[in-house]
């Protein structure tokens, strides 16, 4: 494994910390600056909304720049918002932080996915995201008990400040160790070995767009993360009013979903490689069985400790595929691999949205697994029709 993918890992980890530890941590926060829950809330809210505008503003006023050169400016942008964070004097400077800080998330992610896959041959791109990925992945089981262990012991700065040095860290990796050049090639059409690919100005990054299967590829993506995020929004509420466990239960179910998504990232990487497309709408099949069966057996404890773990399992194991996927067929299009991540946090959107109207109509608390499962199960017609037309050339519609 090239030590280029152990340094972008290390940046996964510290924005995947930056964005999940700050749960644990928001009743300190509005205690240390006096603010309501809702006001600390939005330390959340304005850090995700921030992600999906970064993605593709920082991405497009970046397309010239060679990609190694964008990553350090992204992770140094990084170690900027978590320092205000952690010095922050008052709530606004806080969540100005949190901004800067977020809007590096989707670049970084999309930018690096290129950088990743080319640091490998061609046959182990989807395992080299993977690997990129996996910084992410543990954050999210690390996330929120390392910001309220850190929190309590030494106070919540103390966190940003720990996620600040993981930061300069990462930056250093990267400069050390990620090639330059990396990420700056692409397959070619006709003999299938990488060539260079030549500074791209915006308009040519937004043609990419006018192909369908990056269309399909950003809906079935939306979709995906649509389904399980409108189910994961409220998994507490089903572990503790349907399935009888207590709230304290809920930190370690949590790492159990956590552990989930390591292990469907690495086994949705390999799958990738062999055969992408199949490995797609199967990890999406099995995201949809698993969120419906969930539902139908949420009461029963040990039956959702296992379905908690494949519901994460099955949701992480499309996310290496779907990016290079897009990314392939953009001809490498760095804005096509961060508008997958903007896709990813509006279907977190759209589904947290609509599990809560299924909670608020009455429909009880199993009711967003239901949702979440209707949703995948579009996301996986529309994979199915998308990989389709890629084996049928002929028939693909004319963007």
């Amino acid at each position: 494994m090239p030590m280029g993918l152990v340094a972008l890992a290390l940046g996964g980890f510290g924005i995947g910390l930056t964005e999940f530890l700050i749960a644990g941590l928001l009743p300190q926060v509005a205690s240390g600056f006096e603010v309501s829950e809702a006001a600390a809330g939005r330390l959340i809210s304005g850090y995700a909304l921030s992600v999906a505008v970064g993605a593709i503003a920082l991405t497009a006023a970046t397309a010239r720049l060679p990609r190694k050169q964008v990553l350090i400016g992204l992770v140094a942008l990084f170690v900027v918002g978590n320092l205000m964070c952690a010095v922050a004097p008052n709530y606004e400077v806080m969540l100005l932080g949190r901004i800067v800080a977020a809007l590096c998330h989707g670049s970084f992610f999309g930018i690096g996915s290129l950088v990743a896959r080319g640091l490998v041959a061609p046959e182990r791109k989807s395992r080299a995201v993977a690997v990129m990925f996996a910084g992410l992945t543990v954050a999210n089981v690390l996330g929120v008990p390392f910001g309220a262990l850190v929190g309590e012991r030494w106070g919540w700065r103390a966190a940003f400040w720990a996620v600040t040095a993981i930061g300069v860290l990462a930056l250093a990796g990267i400069v050390a160790l990620v090639p330059g050049g990396a990420g700056e090639t692409r397959p070619s059409a006709v003999t299938g070995r990488s060539e260079p690919v030549p500074p791209s100005s915006l308009r040519a990054q937004f043609r990419a767009f006018r192909s369908w299967q990056v269309w399909l590829t950003l809906t079935a993506t939306a979709l995906g993360y649509g389904g399980m995020f409108g189910a994961f929004t409220y998994i507490a509420y089903t572990f503790t009013e349907v399935g009888g466990f207590s709230s304290a239960d809920v930190a370690w179910l949590l790492m159990v979903y956590g552990a989930g998504l390591v292990v469907g990232n690495i086994v949705g990487g390999r799958a990738a490689d062999r055969d992408r497309d199949r490995a797609l709408v199967l990890s999406l099949l099995g995201l949809a069985v698993t969120l419906a069966v969930f539902g139908l057996l949420a009461g029963n404890a040990a039956a959702s400790v296992v379905l908690v773990f494949l519901m994460g399992v099955t949701g992480f194991a499309s996310v290496p595929g779907m990016i290079t996927r897009v990314t392939d067929h953009a001809h490498g299009a760095a804005l096509a691999a961060s508008a997958n991540v903007s896709a990813s946090n509006l279907g977190n959107a759209l589904g947290a949205w609509l599990g809560g109207l299924a909670i608020t109509a009455g429909l009880g608390y199993t009711a967003p697994l239901y949702v979440g499962a209707g949703i995948v199960l579009i996301s996986v017609v529309v994979m199915t029709v998308a990989a389709h037309l890629a084996r049928s050339p002929a028939r693909q519609p004319v963007g």
